[in-house]
């Protein structure tokens, strides 16, 4: 498929239904389709990996063109040049979360921007971070404990922030380092009870729901069960 064949597909597929529907969890942006996410993964599969044509498609500016470059672009091609000027232009965090999920968490450098990230100023560039955390915890199997547990002062230290998707997100990354394993589930805890203490609000947030989850029978149960 051409570029040109891909925009006019993704216009196709669009639903002002789904745009408006999107606009009540927050996903905004400067153009904004309605295409659902499977028929972007169909579409993607389609495409296959072009890292060039993930460059057009970025530059486009639409909600799904980007999500589409997340899932067309070829993770041995990125930069670390590249994923600062993407998270640097994340408006939303649909296209934060995606870019993450998809394509960064791939790229060699994942472990090196969710440090930095995890300090930016920018409310979306510092979600990119947590978001990082979050989904290498899930799908990076080969990394040593000791790795995420290095990301456990990280997570104390940013709980403060109020900003809705960044206090989410770190949030996010604690639950998910938590469900790890067994050897990780105990500081966690640990950290979600401190947190769930604290007399800054964001912070008792992140650790009361962070808690909720972890000390839950359903986690404890498969930790237990998974060794």
């Amino acid at each position: 498929m051409t570029y040109d064949e891909i925009l006019a597909t993704l216009r196709s597929l669009g639903s002002p239904e789904n745009v408006a529907g999107m606009a009540r969890y927050g996903i905004v942006s400067r153009e904004v389709l309605g295409v659902s996410a499977p028929k972007l993964r169909a579409l993607a599969k389609q495409i296959g990996r072009d890292h060039a044509l993930a460059q057009r498609l970025w530059q486009a500016d639409i909600l799904e063109t980007r999500l589409l470059a997340s899932l067309v672009d070829d993770p041995r091609k990125v930069t670390p040049e590249q994923m600062d000027r993407w998270a640097g232009e994340f408006d939303n965090w649909a296209v934060c979360d995606g870019c993450c999920l998809n394509l960064f968490r791939k790229t060699p450098f994942a472990y090196e921007k969710a440090v930095e990230y995890s300090a930016a100023p920018e409310e979306f560039v510092k979600r990119t971070g947590f978001v990082l955390m979050a989904t290498l915890a899930v799908h990076d199997k080969r990394e040593p404990d000791a790795t995420f547990a290095g990301f456990l002062p990280i997570i104390e230290r940013e709980a403060t922030d109020p900003r809705n998707f960044v206090k989410k997100a770190v949030n996010w990354a604690l639950r998910q380092i938590g469900k790890r394993n067994l050897a990780l589930h105990e500081p966690a805890v640990a950290l979600a009870r401190k947190l769930a203490g604290s007399e800054d609000r964001a912070a008792r947030w992140v650790g009361r729901d962070a808690l909720r989850e972890l000390t839950g029978e359903a986690v404890r149960g498969r930790l237990r069960a998974n060794g």
